[in-house]
């Protein structure tokens, strides 16, 4: 074991004790500098990501380049099925590479430079022109996103051990959370009826996603033997049980994505509510994710499974809450929804540290990139058909529909019960 201010940091952050055995002796030689890298990559990625939000930043650049509506309601399906559809092509190719790390290296550079075409277009055009070319632009940043997602799980576990890489992608959600913070107090402080204040933002986000694939690159990351990886198959599916149970908790916990906008309509009765806006929405998911990440992701080293099932009825809890406070006629009070939404978004990050830890500890080796694919197009399949179903179901008013996400996260947690332990827990 090497000694020095880079091992002692990793081994503060991640909990670590001894060498990761589970890892190569090559891997375990570089494990604290690589998890270092990890994190501060992440953190400029995770950060970017906040600064180019498509529910809020791009939307609201949308509607002040006076594009249609329509193009402001794509944004979100098209960041999301377009970041989790084409996985299974890509896993093959992945897994092909013999150094995987220049996949996730792709895809942050791109994401970068489609960030940076946003920027042009909202500087050189207006109307549908406008959101042609930004919807456009998304599109490719998602399948970039694809590659970053469909690649970083197969690399974490070559450089990382098991028991400390929940630890690591903690810590840069709780990280860059702070900066997400920044933003959310500028858009509250009515900073952003300035339409350059957003594309600076993006602009940003661009320069962080091409930052964070030069340190990624520098990552020393040990050979793969392509002969020893699977092709990413929906057969994989008929194979593990323990998958299919997963992939079913991850789709009910859909709902703590899917709830918040509802939030937002039960707290809209009056102009002076803190929900009023979408800067506070901004503000609760980045205090949540600052308060929570880092804790969900030590707890997700000890129990993935059992974060999932904590997760679940933690955002239950804040689903009934926010309809039992609309119910006493409190819910447009300036406290009210703020509270409840909070509460929801540290569940939210729970899921996310939690699904992701737990796949890539239950994959077997060589194998992490076909789990991982597979897992998120059955997901994103899921995300269109929930859009769909959320749409009709906001017919029946945000309190039922919160009611209905309220039953599926408790299904989530019931379902969790039956997943199996891996990361040794009891």
């Amino acid at each position: 074991m090497q000694d020095g201010p880079v091992r002692y940091a990793f081994d503060k952050l991640a909990g670590a004790q001894g060498e990761a055995d589970d890892l190569s002796s090559g891997a375990q030689e570089v494990e604290a500098p690589n998890a270092l890298r990890h994190i501060a990559s992440l953190v400029m990625s995770k950060l970017a990501d906040g600064l180019i939000d498509p529910k809020l930043m791009l939307s609201w650049l949308l509607t002040s380049l006076g594009a249609p509506a329509v193009f402001a309601g794509a944004l979100v399906p098209i960041r999301e099925s377009g970041a989790l559809l084409p996985q299974m092509l890509m896993a093959s190719r992945v897994q092909a590479m013999r150094h995987r790390k220049w996949a996730w290296i792709i895809g942050s550079a791109g994401q970068g430079l489609f960030a940076a075409l946003i920027v042009v277009s909202a500087l050189t055009l207006d109307g549908a022109a406008a959101g042609y070319a930004i919807c456009a632009a998304l599109g490719g940043l998602a399948l970039c996103r694809a590659a970053c997602s469909v690649s970083f799980k197969d690399i974490l576990g070559k450089t990382v051990g098991k028991s400390r890489r929940g630890a690591i992608t903690g810590t840069a959600g709780s990280v860059s959370s702070a900066g997400v913070l920044v933003l959310a107090v500028l858009l509250m402080s009515g900073l952003f009826e300035n339409r350059g204040v957003v594309i600076a933002a993006i602009a940003l986000a661009a320069v962080l996603w091409g930052a964070a694939a030069l340190l990624f690159s520098t990552l020393k990351e040990m050979k793969s033997d392509p002969s020893n990886a699977s092709r990413a198959r929906f057969g994989v599916l008929k194979d593990d049980a323990n998958l299919r149970r997963f992939i079913l908790v991850r789709g009910l916990l859909v709902s703590t994505a899917l709830a918040p906008p509802y939030f937002v309509v039960l707290a809209g009765g009056q102009g002076g509510s803190a929900l009023g806006t979408l800067g506070a929405l901004v503000l609760a998911s980045a205090l949540a994710s600052l308060v929570s990440s880092y804790v969900w992701g030590r707890m997700s080293d000890q129990s993935s499974r059992k974060v999932l099932m904590l997760t679940g009825v933690v955002g239950a809890l804040a689903m009934a809450g926010a309809v039992g406070l609309n119910a006493l006629g409190l819910a447009t009070r300036f406290w009210a929804m703020p509270l409840v939404l909070f509460i929801l978004m540290i569940a939210y990050h729970g899921v996310r540290q939690g699904r992701s830890t737990y796949l890539v500890d239950m994959s077997p080796e060589g194998q992490r990139s076909a789990y991982a694919a597979v897992s998120n197009t059955v997901i994103g399949v899921l995300l269109l058909v929930a859009g769909v179903v959320g749409g009709g179901a906001a017919l029946i008013g945000p309190n039922a529909t919160l009611i209905l996400f309220a039953l599926m996260a408790v299904g989530a947690a019931i379902a969790a019960l039956g997943l199996r332990e891996v990361e040794g827990g009891d």
